[in-house]
């Protein structure tokens, strides 16, 4: 049988690269706002060359990517007569790449054909599957007039066996035809929109990751395997997922470290098989080891005995991801039992040349090295999910990823209860969180789902958290990133721009920073447009967008000695009108110092600075006893910041002062007014003051004063609680025993907010 397999595949290889040959037309990228390094390198002949799954190969493949022919006709159209020319795949008809570059649109459909001869062959017993990675969104296949299946899903892969449709020998016709409603529909799609604006990007339509056809035996084949790593018990958990009939076979499989047999086991289909794996060398981002794996489907012969047929060669990473209590007490991200915070980038997987689709298996590379270099352990992918090879490098090169769901269907604010989804919809949405999960659960990397992104299409939080625990028990899942939090999962994240700020310690879930930062560079010639591009916060140069983010970073640091396990930095890279990137959208330049940003990211794997409280905030530490002020609203007039100022006519409140809907404002006493003064003692008998620094939020210009002593004057707003470390000055101004400390809070509209704290940061572990 795998003889058989082979020889049709060769002979089918052979005509196809013949074809590819043949149809080398003239082809050139359309005139986009920007071309990648490799999106210059793209020729039609093999584009995305590579196996495009990693994780169970057969040596006998051939990819179907190339120039196709195209047509855009109206939705209600049937097959077309005639095409509009040529597209290359596997890029998106509205990306450059593609040779395109034209919308779609929902009253519209895309159609491809393409075909290709093959010999007759002597062979019945093997069937031929053709695969495609990813289709947006609703997608019908044709092979030679005859229909051979339909899909609905972006993201996830699918496979139709079209052995029965084939002309053998002769000529074979694949026409492909995709509707994709955009954000005109409920279905799942991240950020494609319709008018991009904003956060919101370019659509893409169609076939936008590698098709490619393989050869399988006949009457059984491996279908799809499920890894699951344990390294308690020191062992692999394989189940084997045939196509076809089961009948009399039975599964071998067996792990390599290098070429070296590490061990095997035999087992039936479809049930777990445990595979030990002694003295197992743990997958981690420092040491990122992939064992080999061989799985053998056998069929019992009387005279024979176990003869082989299937067999995939695939890989696994031996690690565990799970919640534990440091030696704190504090609740964190454990990784192989030990915690390790896990800092990361909010990857959005866009490209200015291909979309969706990146130019190459290069650039896909490229993007994780640079992470990796910049001091970064995590990727949070966005509202996207990428090509498996992606994962490969991940799981390769040592990144580890939490996994969104993309988002769709309609979105709420921070305050709205959950969308009360169709059914439809909603059985759309956990079919395709499903799928996600069979086809990407494997990968060692990925230690996290995301299924809600700031309630876009967050419905049933709790239902659908339940059912992730209960179908991948192997994993953590983060309910919600952002501002609709339901109190389930393994974690809670709050959003925070620029930033840094954490949510509250609980006892059973961690607590993390799913995005901050969106520090803006623009970079002349390497953005999307020309004017008119963003960030949350946005700079001139290099060294100040370098001094900004490491400013970030040190009030970042003090979070995690607090408890904070992990935390995600906007962006990996600019996209589109976006300019937060810590690379341009054609990934030409990092927008940093390199050297500065690596060290600054290195401060946060290290021992976390245990923190003296001197004067409590409303939010640091959560055991302190609440901050009491004497306060007013009415200009009290000159010196009202001396030590011997009388303050008894004042109003007396509790930190934080502002309006309650004022983001990440612990407000306990209303504050109104366009001013706000401050005065409280502080008695600091006994203590030394190593390195003191504020914890203050401030909405807006604030001013505080130590003994009389100006310390720190403060323009604008934060949206968070951040540090400021006090200069020579701010120390020498406070002494032993009682201090009294000032503040006065400018507010011009918007919200408003002011609360100050005290610390002593002290290097060390945490006791």
């Amino acid at each position: 049988m795998i003889k058989g397999v082979l020889l049709i595949s060769a002979c089918c290889f052979m005509l196809v690269h013949a074809l590819r040959l043949s149809a080398s037309e003239e082809w050139k990228p359309a005139e986009g706002p920007l071309l990648t390094q490799w999106g210059r390198d793209v020729t039609p002949e093999y584009p995305h060359p590579e196996h495009p799954r990693p994780q169970m190969q057969r040596p006998w493949w051939w990819s179907l990517n190339g120039l196709w022919e195209y047509a855009i006709r109206p939705l209600e159209s049937g097959l077309p007569s005639s095409y509009d020319g040529k597209i290359l795949v596997p890029f998106p008809v509205e990306s450059a790449l593609s040779g395109v570059m034209k919308r779609v649109g929902p009253d519209n459909r895309l159609w491809y054909r393409m075909s290709f001869p093959m010999r007759e062959s002597k062979l019945p017993r093997t069937r031929m599957l053709l695969h495609f990675g990813a289709v947006d969104w609703e997608t019908e296949v044709w092979v030679n007039g005859q229909k051979v299946g339909e899909h609905r899903g972006g993201y996830d892969p699918f496979t139709f066996d079209i052995t029965m449709a084939l002309n053998q020998p002769g000529e074979n016709e694949i026409v492909v035809a995709v509707w994709d409603p955009t954000d005109a529909g409920f279905q799942p799609r991240g950020k494609q929109v319709r008018k991009p604006r904003g956060i919101w990007y370019t659509p893409t339509t169609g076939i936008w990751q590698t098709v490619w056809l393989e050869a399988v035996p006949f009457a059984a084949s491996i279908d799809r395997l499920k890894l699951v790593p344990d390294i308690d018990a020191g062992l692999l958990t394989v189940t084997v997922h045939l196509r076809g009939v089961a009948k009399g076979v039975f599964v071998r499989v067996e792990a390599f470290e290098a070429e070296r047999s590490k061990g095997a086991a035999e087992g039936k289909p479809g049930e777990a098989i445990a595979l030990p794996i002694d003295e197992a060398r743990l997958w981690s981002p420092d040491s990122p080891f992939l064992y080999g794996l061989k799985v053998t489907l056998l069929h019992n012969d009387l005279e024979r005995g176990a003869v082989p047929g299937d067999e995939v060669t695939s890989y696994f990473g031996m690690r565990k991801i799970s919640l534990a209590k440091d030696e704190s007490g504090v609740l964190r991200l454990f990784l192989n039992n030990e915690p390790l915070f896990q800092y990361g980038t909010l990857d959005q997987g866009f490209w200015p040349d291909g979309l969706y689709t990146a130019p190459s298996d290069e650039a896909l590379r490229y993007d994780i090295e640079v992470t990796k270099r910049l001091g970064f352990n995590m990727a949070r992918k966005h509202v996207k999910i990428e090509p498996d090879r992606w994962y490969y490098w991940c799981d390769k090169l040592g990144l580890l990823v939490w996994q969104d769901m993309p988002s769709g269907d309609k979105y709420i604010g921070g305050k709205d209860p959950d969308v009360d989804r169709v059914a439809q919809s909603a059985r759309q949405f956990e079919l395709e969180l499903k799928r996600s999960i069979d086809a990407f659960g494997n990968h060692p990397s990925i230690v996290m789902w995301v299924p809600f992104n700031e309630g876009w299409g967050q419905y049933d939080t709790m239902g659908i958290v339940t059912r992730i625990k209960e179908y991948d028990p192997t994993r953590l899942v983060n309910n919600a990133s952002g501002w609709t939090d339901r109190g389930v999962g393994d974690v809670h994240d709050i959003h925070s721009y620029p930033g840094p700020a954490a949510p509250k310690n609980e006892p059973l879930r961690a607590a993390v920073l799913g995005e901050f930062g969106g520090l803006g560079l623009p970079v002349k010639a390497h953005t999307w447009q020309a004017e008119k591009n963003w960030g949350y916060r946005s700079f001139e140069s290099q060294e100040a967008l370098t001094d900004a983010y490491v400013k970030l970073l040190r009030n970042l640091k003090p979070l995690i000695g607090s408890g904070l396990a992990a935390a995600v930095y906007t962006q990996t890279s600019d996209v589109e009108i976006e300019v937060n990137g810590l690379m341009t959208y054609d990934r030409a330049k990092i927008k940093m110092d390199e050297g500065k940003a690596l060290e600054a990211a290195r401060q946060l794997f290290l021992p976390p600075p245990r923190i003296k409280v001197l004067m409590a905030s409303a939010t640091i530490p959560d055991s302190m006893p609440e901050s009491e002020w004497r306060y007013t609203f009415m200009n009290p007039g000159e010196g009202w910041f001396a030590p011997k100022y009388d303050d008894s006519a004042w109003k007396v409140g509790i930190a934080g002062f502002g309006k309650r809907d004022t983001p990440a404002a612990l407000v306990q006493t209303e504050w109104h007014t366009s001013d706000i003064w401050l005065r409280r003692i502080v008695d600091l008998t006994g203590l030394d003051f190593e390195k003191p620094c504020l914890v203050i939020h401030h909405d807006e210009d604030a001013e505080i004063f130590i003994n009389g002593f100006l310390v720190a004057r403060l323009e604008g707003y934060t949206t968070s609680y951040i540090l400021h470390p006090l200069d020579e000055k701010g120390v020498a101004a406070l002494k032993r025993g009682n201090n009294v400390v000032a503040v006065h809070c400018h507010q011009t509209t918007g919200g408003q907010y002011i609360d100050v704290g005290l610390v002593n940061m002290i290097d060390g572990p945490v006791k």
